[in-house]
C-alpha cells in the first residue's frame, strides 16, 4: 500500500486511510530518517483513533501509553537504546504480544526481537515535500 501526505493539512485523511487498512495487525515498525514524520503521522493516526491524551515521541520514556476507544495504545521509540538488553529489561514482550496496537520508531535497532507479523511501514520525505507511506 501507498499512501501520499501532500501536507500537514492532508495527515488526518492519510491516517485514516491507514487505519482502514490495519486489520487483524497489531504491532507496526515505522522507518524513516529523522525529521521523516513518523512521529507526527503516528500522532494523526492515534487522534484518529480517539485518542485524548497529549501525543509526543517517548524519545527518553522509550514507550509512551495512550487510551484510545478500542484500549490502550503502545508508542515506543528506540532511538536512544544502546544495547538490546535495555528491550529485554523494559519486557517488550508484554506490550508487542498483549494484543494492543504498537506503534515502534526506529525498530532498526530491535529488528531481532520484532513479532514475525510486525508490519513494517516505510516513511519516506519526497523533494516536493510531500511524504511516502509504504507498507
Amino acid at each position: 500500500m501507498n499512501i501520499k501526505i501532500k501536507n500537514i493539512e492532508t495527515i488526518r485523511e492519510a491516517a485514516q486511510e491507514f487505519i482502514n487498512h490495519i486489520g487483524n495487525h497489531r504491532v507496526f515498525a515505522f522507518y524513516g530518517e529523522m525529521g521523516a514524520g513518523k512521529t507526527t503521522f503516528i500522532k494523526a493516526i492515534c487522534e484518529e483513533l480517539g485518542v485524548e491524551d497529549v501525543i509526543t515521541s517517548p524519545t527518553f520514556a522509550i514507550v509512551n501509553e495512550y487510551t484510545s476507544n478500542d484500549g490502550p495504545i503502545y508508542h515506543f521509540d528506540f532511538y536512544r537504546i544502546k544495547k538490546l538488553e535495555e528491550v529485554y529489561d523494559m519486557g517488550f514482550e508484554d506490550y508487542f504480544y498483549s494484543g494492543a496496537l504498537c506503534f515502534i520508531e526506529w525498530p532498526e535497532l530491535i529488528e531481532e526481537v520484532l513479532p514475525e507479523d510486525a508490519v513494517k511501514v516505510s516513511i519516506k520525505e519526497e523533494e516536493n515535500g510531500t511524504r511516502s507511506i509504504l507498507f
